[in-house]
């Protein structure tokens, strides 16, 4: 098979050697620069990467990506879209050549954060793998593939591509992209959720409700995980304009809509510590520890597959007094991370013993 990379690229020079260490495995590698002011385009060219300029106005993910595919050659058999935060651990090449078979696109696992230990925090299943005709990118922003027949996708969950994001880079322009994408198509689903969520990070909590209320209503809204991360979000923002009754209702409906995830008991039980309810908090905790890691999507939070629920417990049970129980959680959540705090917390706890 040839196998293609494609990538679109601005100021990304300090990834770029990683990047391409991680995809040199492939045939070849084509990068649409969209106006970088470092030193970026050079150290592609360096590297041997076929490199194109052009800057995008308006600017438009999708777009940008159609031209960065374009670029590939129209005889590759797999196009394999990544970006030059993103690292494949090694092998990718072999494991997509032997299992691609007569699929039309490929899903792997991708980390989307990792921990200082490179450890999975969140992680789900991401699907940038494809053929190389009759594909195309919609969606101005959290743009996502199309395809012109029946697709056939295949699970290679041994291909592992990990996000080391920039910290510093600014998101700013998702949020005016998100606006555009739900007004050209106000009946998509995901990124109605998408301007809920990013209001929500902005803090104007009533356009938030609004607007991931009008998600819930919507026909094609009916991924249960989904639906259920709209009802949390509803939930932080009238907790936000203080609003407890309200939020407790939507966090309890978040519960009813998903009870498979970690994520809906965790988000209710945080609710109630942080209210100082310790006693009521603690089922919610105790039950999210019951549920198994076996889903990867991307809604997981980070407070629900790290020790902070051992960590919170530990806290909870202290302040009820029950300071054997306190010791157990804060031990569990010292085995999956030495973090200073919690040694300190464990140093009290002793002394109370």
């Amino acid at each position: 098979m040839k196998v293609c990379v494609y990538a679109i690229c601005k100021n990304e020079e300090k990834f770029i050697k990683r990047w391409y260490e991680s995809v040199k495995e492939a045939d070849k590698i084509f990068v649409l620069d969209t106006g970088s002011s470092d030193n970026s385009v050079n150290i592609l060219k360096e590297l041997g990467v076929n490199v194109r300029s052009e800057i995008i106005k308006p600017w438009r993910f999708d777009v940008a990506r159609n031209k960065s595919l374009e670029m590939v050659d129209l005889d590759a058999d797999i196009c394999v879209c990544t970006d030059i935060d993103e690292v494949f651990e090694k092998g990718w090449r072999k494991k997509l050549e032997r299992n691609f078979g007569n699929n039309t696109r490929a899903s792997y696992t991708y980390n989307w954060s990792l921990d200082d230990d490179n450890n999975p925090i969140v992680s789900f299943y991401s699907d940038k793998i494809h053929l190389r005709k009759g594909y195309k990118w919609v969606r101005p922003v959290h743009e996502v593939l199309s395809y012109d027949g029946e697709e056939k996708v295949i699970l290679i969950e041994d291909i592992v591509l990990n996000h080391y994001p920039d910290r510093e880079k600014s998101r700013s322009s998702y949020l005016p992209l998100l606006e555009l994408s739900v007004k050209e198509d106000p009946l998509d689903d995901r990124n109605t959720h998408y301007l809920g969520r990013e209001y929500m990070y902005y803090e104007r909590w009533n356009e938030a409700i609004d607007t991931l209320q009008r998600h819930l209503k919507l026909e094609k809204a009916v991924w249960r995980d989904e639906r259920c991360a709209s009802m949390r979000f509803i939930g932080r923002c009238y907790k936000k304009l203080k609003r407890p009754i309200e939020a407790e209702l939507w966090y309890q409906k978040a519960l009813l809509e998903a009870p498979h995830l970690k994520e809906p008991y965790t988000e209710i039980a945080l609710f109630y510590y942080e209210n100082g309810e310790y006693q009521k908090a603690i089922p919610f905790f105790e039950k999210a520890l019951d549920i198994k890691n076996g889903y990867k999507t991307y809604i997981t939070e980070w407070f629900s597959t790290d020790f902070s629920i051992y960590d919170f417990l530990s806290i909870c049970y202290y302040n009820l007094k029950d300071y054997e129980k306190a010791l157990y959680y804060v031990n569990k959540a010292l085995e999956i991370k030495k973090e200073d705090r919690v040694l300190k917390n464990k140093e009290v706890i002793l002394n109370k013993l």
